[in-house]
């Protein structure tokens, strides 16, 4: 049995799934408190950015909103009222279909998640290089992790 406290930490796949996974927190840390400081919890600061990133023809729901914020539809109802009250977007019934709720940034949405994603891609600039080294590391490890899990 290996001894990890006498320093045997060799399994590179390990490694760097921790590196990947350091960089990658590090990063969402940043967008965290960036949002706080905007006033805006973290959630609502993905959820305007999902709204006012959406393709051109997806029709922007609650249901749109809860799948790509990995939500339960009704914690997104929540989410979509307190940003609603907040004045960040607006919801109105879907001309197509009356039973669903469209989902659009205010202006006042739109400044806040503009100034955020000008913070945003600073910061992806100096951390990109990081995160692109480690997101190369793990996939130059895809073939071990293959190999690993066929045993």
């Amino acid at each position: 049995m290996s001894d990890y406290r006498s320093g045997d930490r060799s399994d590179p796949l390990l490694a760097t799934l921790a590196e990947f996974r350091f960089e990658l927190r590090r990063f969402l840390h940043f967008s965290e408190c960036v949002a706080a400081e905007a006033g805006l919890h973290p959630q609502q600061h993905q959820l305007l950015l999902q709204v006012a990133g959406a393709p051109g023809n997806a029709a922007v729901t609650i249901a749109y909103a809860a799948e790509r914020l990995g939500l339960k539809h009704n914690s997104t109802v929540e989410l979509v009222d307190r940003s609603e009250r907040e004045g960040l977007l607006t919801r109105t019934a879907d001309s197509s279909d009356k039973r669903r709720a469209i989902l659009e940034l205010t202006a006042k949405g739109r400044r806040l998640l503009n100034r955020l994603a000008s913070d945003h891609a600073q910061e992806l600039k100096i951390r990109a290089p990081r995160l692109i080294e480690a997101l190369e590391s793990v996939r130059s490890h895809g073939s071990i992790a293959t190999g690993l899990a066929t045993r």
